[in-house]
């Protein structure tokens, strides 16, 4: 059982060592990384999924509830620590949604019976409806990546999710990422996306390829992003009015005062 993994900080694109030392995230917690195209963002993430161990360019060193992992931990794909969704991922495979589902809890050992369970939280994250029978080819990408998140949520025993880029998935981000941490998840994500950032526990800030900072999320930062997921909420709501062949009369938005 994973309980927190440790980050210890290396050296950035120059060489310098990371103003950074050692950042530790807990089960449960949500962690954001930012900074600009180019900062590193990805670099970080690529260690973590790979609970690199001072053998990538950035000397970072991953452990796992304090111990640097064996190196079975590291290579079986059985025992993969780490599941990895990004904005551009896709559903190859030519089967229906609860066929692939129930392959993926029997591959994982986890009851047939959540297979519902996943559909059912998919629903909640976006607009568009999923059903069992529905072929995995023909999902949108909205309704894949919600898909993707429930079934990481319920039936993936990776312990630590790494979210790269979602902020334009279609889907509904703040539910998302309260899903998966409610599942006793690590949730690491990549964003520009301030709704994304904001209700994060802390933000590592990149730059220049090292982590320059940890900044802790204020509650007036989370009162925003509260705010700024109303707007989201709409934006999702005026989609699926527009997709589905409605005129948009009028629309009500709440006074908001940042």
């Amino acid at each position: 059982m994973i309980e927190e993994i440790t980050i210890l900080g290396g050296f950035d694109k120059q060489g310098n060592p990371e103003p950074v030392k050692k950042v530790v995230i807990r089960k449960g917690e949500i962690f954001g990384v930012v900074g600009p195209t180019g900062s590193g963002k990805s670099s970080l993430i690529g260690d973590i999924e790979q609970l690199s161990q001072e053998d990538t360019f950035s000397k970072r060193k991953i452990l796992v509830n304090g111990e640097a992992p064996s190196y079975e931990d590291r290579t079986n794909p059985r025992k993969k620590m780490v599941a990895q969704l990004s904005q551009n991922m896709n559903f190859l495979a030519d089967m229906s949604v609860g066929d692939f589902l129930s392959l993926h809890a029997k591959c994982r050992g986890a009851s047939s019976k959540c297979v519902n369970a996943v559909v059912k939280l998919a629903n909640t994250l976006t607009g568009e409806p999923i059903k069992k029978e529905h072929e995995l080819t023909i999902l949108s990408g909205g309704q894949s990546r919600a898909l993707m998140v429930a079934d990481v949520a319920i039936i993936s025993n990776s312990p630590i999710v790494l979210i790269d880029e979602i902020e334009n998935a279609g889907i509904r981000k703040h539910d998302a990422l309260e899903a998966l941490a409610g599942h006793g998840k690590i949730v690491m994500v990549v964003t520009h996306d301030p709704v994304l950032a904001l209700m994060t526990d802390k933000r590592i800030v990149m730059k220049n390829g090292g982590m320059q900072a940890v900044v802790g999320t204020t509650d007036i930062e989370k009162a925003i992003s509260q705010k700024l997921n109303k707007i989201d909420e709409l934006m999702l709501s005026l989609r699926d009015k527009v997709r589905n062949g409605e005129i948009i009369h009028d629309i009500e938005v709440e006074e908001i005062k940042l």
